[in-house]
C-alpha cells in the first residue's frame, strides 16, 4: 500500500526524477530544482551555495515563513557565523546528552499517554501527544516556563506562515523580544538550561543568545510534533505495519527512519554565491536552487520500491535532516522523541486506529511545515 502522508505546506516538493529543472515557486520567484538522491547530497555541501543573499530585498523566494521562506543571515560573514553556531550550540544537543535526557522523555510520554487513557477513547492524538510532548521537552532544555507556551506556540504559528508577510515579520520581532526577555532573566537568575549555559560562554552577546533561542523553540519541537502524527498516520494507513511494530519492538529506530524518509518533505532553499553549471545548466549568481528532499528520499536508483512505506527497510540515509555540514543539529533529540512516542504507543495501543475517515483529516497548508490540524483516534 502506498503511504498516505501530509504534504509539507510549501507545494515546491519535487518530481520523482533526477536532474536541474526551472520551477516557479509559491511567490512567483523563478528557481532552479535540484531532484534526486546525488546531486541534493552533492548540493548540500557545496561551498557555492548558502543561505544567505547579497541583496536580501530582492531574492526570490520559497515562502514568506520566517525560516525556510527567503534568504538568512549575513552574505559577507554566512559562513563564519554558521560555524560560530555549531560550535556554540552542540555541546547541548550531542548524542550523549539526548541519551541522558531519554528517561525524562520517556516519563513524558508516559504520563501523557495516562492523561490519553484516563480521558478515553477517541483522542485527539495531536493534541494529546504530539504536539505537547516536544514542546514539554524543549522547554525543559530551553529553561522556558511551560506555562507561557501557548503564548511562544502562537508567535511560532506566526513565524512559520508561508503566506502572510506581515504576519511573519509581527511573529518574528514578538518571539525574538520574548527570547530576549528570557536571555536577561537567566543571566540573572542561572539555572541548569541550555540558555544558562550559554549566557556562561564569555564573549556571548544576548541578541546572539535570544536569536539562537528563537530558532530552538521554533525547530526544536515543531519538526517533532509534525512527525510524531504524520508518522502514526502513516504506520496506521499502511497495510500491517502498525502491527508489525507491536510485534516486533526492536524495530522501532527502523521505523522511525523509514517514516521520516517516507514523509513528503519540502523543499530546502539554497542561493547561489558565483555562477555555476550544474549538471550542464547555467545557475547564475544571486539564484534561488531548491533542494528536493521528497525526490531525493524516493529515488528508486537508491530506495527499492520508494513509495512503500516499509519498517524493514535498510536502505541508505535519508535527508530530512540535511546531510554534512548543514546537518541538523537537534537530529537526535527529533529521533529520540520520535521512537520513545511511537514506541510507547504502539506498546500500550496495540488496536489503535482512525477514530474518523481519512478523508476528514485537514493538513495546516498555511504553515511551511505541514502537518495535520488533529488526528483522531480510537483503541
Amino acid at each position: 500500500m502506498q503511504n498516505s502522508t501530509p504534504a509539507a505546506a510549501c507545494p515546491v516538493t519535487g518530481a520523482r526524477g533526477s536532474g536541474i529543472s526551472r520551477v516557479t515557486t509559491p511567490t512567483g520567484d523563478a528557481a532552479w530544482l535540484a531532484s534526486g538522491y546525488a546531486l541534493v547530497r552533492e548540493l548540500f555541501n557545496d561551498p557555492r551555495l548558502g543561505r544567505a543573499h547579497r541583496t536580501p530585498e530582492t531574492a526570490p523566494r520559497l515562502g514568506q515563513a520566517a525560516f525556510s521562506g527567503g534568504p538568512i543571515g549575513n552574505y559577507d560573514t554566512e559562513l563564519a557565523d554558521h560555524a560560530r553556531m555549531r560550535s556554540l550550540l552542540s555541546p547541548h544537543f550531542s548524542a550523549k546528552r539526548m541519551r541522558e535526557l531519554r528517561p525524562r522523555v520517556e516519563q513524558l510520554t508516559s504520563d501523557l499517554l495516562d492523561a490519553m487513557t484516563e480521558q478515553g477513547s477517541p483522542a485527539d492524538l495531536q493534541a494529546a501527544l504530539a504536539l505537547p510532548l516536544p514542546l514539554l521537552v524543549i522547554c525543559e532544555l530551553l529553561g522556558v516556563p511551560y506555562g507561557e507556551r501557548q503564548q511562544f506556540r502562537d508567535w511560532v504559528d506566526a513565524v512559520g506562515h508561508v503566506r502572510d508577510r506581515e504576519k511573519v515579520e509581527r511573529g518574528v520581532a514578538e518571539l525574538y523580544a520574548y527570547c530576549l526577555r528570557l536571555v536577561r532573566n537567566k543571566r540573572a537568575n542561572p539555572g541548569d538550561d541550555v540558555v544558562s549555559r550559554l549566557c556562561a560562554v564569555e564573549g556571548v552577546t544576548d541578541d546572539e543568545i535570544a536569536m539562537h533561542s528563537m530558532v530552538l523553540l521554533f525547530a526544536g519541537h515543531e519538526t517533532s510534533a509534525v512527525q510524531i502524527g504524520v508518522g502514526v498516520l502513516m504506520l496506521l494507513q499502511n497495510e500491517g505495519q502498525w502491527q508489525l511494530l507491536h510485534e516486533n519492538p526492536e524495530l522501532i529506530a527502523t521505523a522511525v527512519e523509514e517514516l521520516l524518509r517516507a514523509c513528503e518533505a519540502s523543499s530546502i532553499p539554497r542561493y547561489a554565491r558565483e555562477d555555476l553549471d550544474v549538471e550542464g545548466v547555467r545557475i547564475s549568481e544571486g539564484d534561488l536552487v531548491l533542494l528536493g528532499i521528497a525526490s531525493a528520499n524516493h529515488d528508486p536508483r537508491v530506495f527499492s520500491d520508494p513509495e512503500r512505506v516499509d519498517i524493514t527497510r535498510q536502505e541508505s540515509a535519508h535527508f530530512l535532516f540535511g546531510y554534512g555540514t548543514r546537518y541538523c543539529l537537534g537530529a537526535p533529540l527529533a529521533r529520540i522523541e520520535l521512537q520513545v512516542a511511537i514506541g510507547q504507543l504502539v506498546r500500550r495501543f496495540p488496536e489503535l486506529s482512525l477514530a474518523v475517515d481519512r478523508e476528514s483529516l485537514t493538513e495546516r497548508s498555511d504553515i511551511f511545515t505541514g502537518g495535520l490540524h488533529t488526528l483522531p483516534v480510537r483503541w
